[in-house]
């Protein structure tokens, strides 16, 4: 092989070797970049369809109210890290699908010290998530409390009259919709250990 033909080869060789750490690198930022955006996808997705007990968010109330009527219990707890208490101001309504209501949570800073927390959410059965509306709500909206201060936050919502229609819930009369408090970060909630969540009653 001349010196010629050995340029050449070493020269295909090195170009092949910066175009298979060019593709690594488009494809590793390519990763990360779908990692970052899986969390607010997976949210916007349980959010518009009520998967995994996800409550939708809605804009107006109901334009129908149903004759049937459905139990909606409310249920409050504290991530560890989080020194309030926190629990709604009735344990549970009764209202007709469609029914626009509001309720209260009761939020209390117990420490002597300004913290800041957030709220996220479930409603159980997940089935039920899908036409479980919130009009209003202080989930995922960062809480910060001086010291003994006390809040009261609203949730306003309704049970989709198209609830009636599901065959796969023809004999559900309870929704629980449940808050669990978290630490925050960056305006995130601040994950805690496993078996640490704990009720919280004012």
């Amino acid at each position: 092989m001349t010196p010629e033909q050995k340029r050449a080869t070493r020269d295909a060789a090195q170009r092949a070797v910066r175009r298979t750490a060019v593709i690594c690198c488009v494809v590793v930022a390519g990763m990360v970049g779908l990692s970052f955006a899986a969390v607010p996808l997976y949210n916007l997705f349980c959010r518009t369809t009520g998967f995994a007990g996800t409550p939708r968010v809605g804009t107006a109330p109901a334009e129908t109210v149903s004759s049937r009527s459905m139990t909606v219990r409310f249920d409050a707890n504290l991530s560890q890290g989080v020194p309030w208490r926190f629990q709604p101001e009735v344990e549970s309504v009764k209202l007709k699908l469609g029914e626009t209501k509001t309720i209260f949570y009761k939020i209390a800073n117990t420490s002597d010290r300004e913290t800041t927390g957030i709220a996220a959410f479930n409603v159980q059965p997940d089935q039920a998530g899908a036409y479980f509306v919130k009009i209003q709500c202080f989930c995922f909206t960062e809480q910060t409390l001086k010291p003994g201060e006390v809040i009261e936050a609203p949730v306003v919502f309704y049970v989709d009259p198209a609830l009636d229609k599901d065959p796969d819930l023809r004999d559900l009369s309870t929704i629980t919709l449940s808050y669990t408090m978290f630490p925050s970060k960056d305006g995130a909630p601040v994950a805690a250990a496993e078996g640490d969540k704990s009720k919280s009653k004012l």
